[in-house]
């Protein structure tokens, strides 16, 4: 199933650009399945391992020095994952430790998103919930985020979603199943894409080579070689024309005609003509473009308001934007100067005021100064 563009954390290298992953983890990106047994050991003695880790938390920098990590994702929901070791946490934007994930088999842990985080142990997958322990025990062998009350999972070999209590809501069944968005889901059965409602009916039935969530009311489809949008009824209201085509994103539709990028309004009408190398979805007014190998910004109009320059550019986010000059990451304003100098080995987006930077060989939070959070004060 084709899956929109996002940023994630790629930790050891720079940021990259990847289909959408359900997990942000340490040392994969995604899981392929494989049959282990469901069981798996858990931790043996729990509170030793919370003091543990906070001491070692507080350890890790004194008062006044750089608060680092191993090991770190960029701040979702209010908070972000840290890796000390080989445990697992989540700060909160003071640097101090919230939820320290209890069982210390567990590899890789996501955002939390209503509630719940998925958690891998070994190749199986299970929900912790805001005390650090399994909410839904560790048995399936793929899992996504919870989304409108429900999150798609496999069990055996069919997926199926379930309830923040871990019951099967809509039973498996799906070859594939993405989350819930806007009161619809994609679901793949055989070799064909429709969309299920909350209660498991199938409302538009099987029949695309290739779909998406919904985002703004319409939703990739494809058929024959083409995609176009469809609207929540089943119906086509961009008919497949083009290439290449990616989720709207304040108002505006990224597509690819041949090797060239434009966007697209809501009607199918061009917006910004097609004359990009390659095109970002739009994120605070501004969308990163690729011409003549250099990355810049244009604004909705497809006007360039900050000229290819940069090696590489990220979404703005909190009016910062992540770029790469000779090889070191900084960040950009929307004038497109440069407050904060390119000086690390990565950099990922401001959220809650403050962004995931590499630091040598270790992982830290800078607020929109480039000054990194210490021990003392968190900011």
């Amino acid at each position: 199933m084709a899956q929109s563009m996002v940023y994630v954390p790629y930790f050891g290298s720079s940021l990259v650009k990847l289909a959408k992953s359900c997990i942000l983890g340490f040392t994969v990106l995604s899981v392929a399945s494989c049959d282990r047994p469901l069981s798996q050991p858990k931790a043996q003695t729990v509170m030793p391992v919370v003091q543990s880790f906070q001491v070692s938390l507080e350890k890790s920098s004194p008062m006044n020095q750089p608060l680092l990590f191993d090991a770190a994702s960029d701040f979702e929901n209010g908070m972000a994952v840290v890796r000390l070791g080989d445990r697992l946490g989540y700060i909160d934007p003071t640097g101090s430790l919230v939820i320290n994930v209890v069982d210390a088999n567990v590899t890789l842990v996501s955002p939390f998103a209503e509630e719940r985080a998925i958690a891998q142990v070994g190749n199986y997958f299970g929900y912790i919930d805001r005390s650090g322990d399994w909410a839904i025990e560790v048995q399936f062998r793929q899992a996504k985020p919870f989304s409108e009350g429900l999150a798609a999972v496999q069990g055996g070999t069919k997926y199926g979603y379930i309830n923040p209590q871990g019951e099967w809501s809509i039973e498996p069944q799906f070859d594939l199943a993405e989350s819930f968005a806007e009161g619809l889901a994609v679901v793949k059965l055989q070799s064909q894409y429709g969309y299920v409602d909350p209660t498991g009916k199938l409302v538009i039935m099987p029949q695309l080579r290739d779909a998406w969530s919904f985002s703004e009311s319409l939703a990739v489809a494809k058929t024959g070689e083409k995609y176009g949008y469809l609207n929540p009824a089943g119906e086509m209201a961009i008919e497949p024309q083009f290439d290449g085509a990616f989720s709207f994103s304040e108002g505006l539709g990224r597509v690819r005609q041949g090797d060239k990028w434009g966007y697209i309004h809501p009607t199918g009408e061009t917006a910004i003509a097609f004359e990009f190398d390659f095109a970002s979805d739009f994120s605070e007014g501004h969308a990163v473009v690729l011409v003549d190998g250099k990355w810049g910004y244009i604004n909705p109009v497809g006007e360039l308001v900050i000229s290819p320059q940069f090696d590489y550019a990220a979404d703005f986010s909190e009016d910062r934007a992540a770029i790469q000059q000779a090889g070191r990451y900084g960040y950009i304003d929307k004038t497109g100067e440069i407050v904060i100098e390119p000086s690390f080995g990565s950099a990922g987006k401001f959220s809650t005021g403050l962004a995931r930077v590499q630091a040598g060989d270790r992982w830290g939070y800078i607020d929109p100064d480039g000054r990194l959070i210490t021990g003392a004060s968190g900011r």
